[in-house]
């Protein structure tokens, strides 16, 4: 069947070449305008415009998808169905209903647990085991719509958003195939998602990725991964900005002298950097500096010269 794909970022990449090597006709892709990157903030092609021009597949980039230019395109395209993931537009009612099939949307959780922007962030800043991938029919409601189909993934103990995100698009990419495949000979039936069981996942700020040192252990290392590598979790030292990537749980066995600290607190080894928490200690794995690049915590500790009772989080 014809099929155009909606998607912006590096995540939809997969999904989209899978869609383009599958039986399915490939007529177009949709995808956000061109947006300033860098710190020279020129214009730069989203991942998934790059890489339908290199597959050679026409492209559309509307501002809005609600434009009439872009209304007449998509309907001159006469797609069956619209495959989208994190295209990151709203899809009106004139343009939800233009694909026979419908606007299928690959969402990476296991519907209605954690409908919205951040579906993996939250799942590890919640401490989930499982999570997964879901392919529904889009409607107005925010990852409202009836699911075709599920796949499941288990949370490992170390990961970050980063790795997680990485297989869930890979695997869900099988999964969103599978789903237009099944559309195509009819037999996939969407199913109404329950009522019960809704978690909501709205875009992690960056206020929300601060760490605050008073919660347990386990909730800042949460916090750390599901905000790793975006928008990447922080704290203040100093009185300026420490970027923080994962950190491990520590004990108070680790310390040099085996005596707790208080939350906040730092202490420093030749090979280490711990902080404690409203629980136990955390070690620190990588950290960021104002105006530096990202080191090792030892490393930045040794020329920060970090002195006996300073605390992170001293803001």
């Amino acid at each position: 069947m014809r099929v155009v794909f909606a998607g912006t970022p590096e995540v939809a990449v997969p999904s989209l070449d899978a869609v383009a090597s599958s039986r399915h006709e490939l007529v177009g892709v949709v995808t956000r305008p061109d947006a300033p990157s860098g710190r020279g903030r020129r214009l730069e092609a989203s991942p998934v415009k790059r890489r339908a021009e290199e597959l050679g597949v026409p492209v559309l980039t509307p501002v809005r998808a609600k434009d009439p230019d872009f209304l007449r395109d998509l309907t001159a395209l006469a797609p069956d169905a619209c495959p989208v993931v994190a295209y990151g537009n709203i899809v009106p009612p004139d343009a939800l209903a233009i694909p026979r099939l419908g606007w299928i949307n690959l969402h990476f959780s296991l519907l209605p647990a954690w409908r919205g922007a951040a579906p993996v962030q939250h799942a590890i800043m919640a401490g989930d085991e499982v999570t997964g991938a879901s392919t529904f029919v889009l409607e107005r409601g925010l990852d409202t719509g009836p699911v075709l189909g599920i796949m499941t993934e288990t949370i490992r103990p170390t990961d970050t958003s980063g790795d997680l995100l990485d297989r869930l698009a890979t695997a869900g990419a099988g999964l969103l195939v599978a789903t237009l495949d099944g559309l195509e000979s009819g037999e996939l039936v969407a199913v109404p998602q329950p009522t019960e069981g809704v978690s909501l996942a709205p875009k992690i700020e960056v206020d929300d990725a601060r760490i605050v040192w008073t919660r347990p252990a386990i909730a800042v290392d949460r916090l750390v991964r599901g905000c790793s590598p975006a928008p990447g979790a922080w704290t203040t030292f100093r009185g300026e900005r420490l970027k923080v990537s994962p950190v491990s749980i520590a004990s108070v066995g680790d310390l040099p002298d085996g005596s707790p600290l208080a939350a906040g607190e730092l202490v420093v080894t030749k090979r280490a950097v711990f902080v404690g928490t409203g629980t136990g200690p955390v070690r620190l794995g990588t950290v960021q500096a104002h105006g530096k690049k990202p080191m090792p915590a030892a490393d930045w500790a040794r020329g920060t010269r970090i002195e006996a009772g300073e605390r992170v989080g001293d803001e």
